[in-house]
């Protein structure tokens, strides 16, 4: 009798281990900045980022984040400098770092019970006496003042009531104010722009945006914040060099001219405007 052996096609398959395709986390952000044009240094002015936490997440070193959600956090907004979708990343970063921790359960809300006031019919008892007692006023009224010679009383009254009735009640007129409106005084400026320089006004009216502003000799006119409803105006013998964190948020006025471009939000721009613009430089 022989003892049979287990064929290799009997034995149970090894689990597959999930492989992730294409460049990581740190690599798809970098080859996406390079290929935008863009430097360590134009992508940690646009995102608020340090260059050298830039330098380290795009060589996929998250020590430095300060944690998981912190990297998260991070890797979305470089995403959104670089023209990348951060969905994809997170993903990848959640499935390479222990996945996205599970949401805390919220309490249990309990709504009180609104207790309606019972609706009551009207006292018709309570309308009935005063009804009476409105009558009976009214009748002992007419018999005093009938009895008391009411006619020579209404006689005087007229005659000391006349005399108050010739008062001019007329309100004294109040001198309109002028309502001429006035302008604003950077509109005013820009419209006035000198022809020998560049002036470019920059707004906010639509959200707020980080932005850069440099002279023609790469001096630093600005470089913070712009809040929702803020303008700055910049002006220079020759060219303005501007960089838009978020220039969907963003309208410019160049030398007086508003520059009507279709910029997408959340998108990165460079501009350059010189004297003979608004044509972009």
């Amino acid at each position: 009798m022989s003892i049979g052996s287990n064929s290799p096609a009997d034995e149970p398959p090894f689990p597959d281990v999930p492989e992730h395709d294409g460049p990581s986390v740190g690599t798809a952000l970098r080859q996406a900045r390079v290929a935008a044009g863009l430097s360590e240094g134009d992508v940690s002015d646009a995102t608020r980022i340090r260059p050298a936490m830039v330098h380290a997440i795009e060589e996929d070193d998250f020590s430095s984040c300060g944690g998981d959600v912190y990297a998260r956090g991070h890797i979305r907004n470089l995403a959104k400098a670089v023209h990348l979708d951060p969905a994809p990343l997170i993903a990848r970063f959640d499935a390479e770092h222990g996945g996205r921790p599970a949401p805390t359960p919220a309490a249990p809300l309990f709504e009180a019970e609104r207790i309606r006031p019972e609706r009551r019919g009207p006292n018709w008892t309570a309308a009935m006496v005063a009804a009476i007692v409105v009558v009976i006023g009214f009748v002992g009224f007419t018999a005093v003042k009938s009895e008391t010679g009411g006619g020579t009383d209404n006689q005087a009254g007229g005659a000391s009531a006349s005399p108050t009735a010739t008062k001019s009640a007329a309100p004294t007129p109040k001198t309109e104010q002028s309502a001429t409106p006035k302008s604003d005084p950077s509109d005013s400026a820009i419209a006035a722009a000198p022809q020998d320089k560049v002036t470019v006004r920059v707004t906010a009216p639509n959200g707020r945006s980080w932005i850069s502003a440099k002279d023609h000799n790469g001096r630093m006119l600005f470089d913070g914040l712009l809040s929702k409803g803020e303008s700055k105006t910049f002006q220079d013998s020759t060219k303005i060099n501007l960089i838009l964190g978020d220039a969907g948020a963003i309208e410019l006025y160049v030398n007086g001219k508003k520059i009507d471009d279709d910029f997408r939000p959340g998108a990165v721009e460079r501009l350059t405007y010189t004297k003979g613009d608004p044509e972009v430089g």
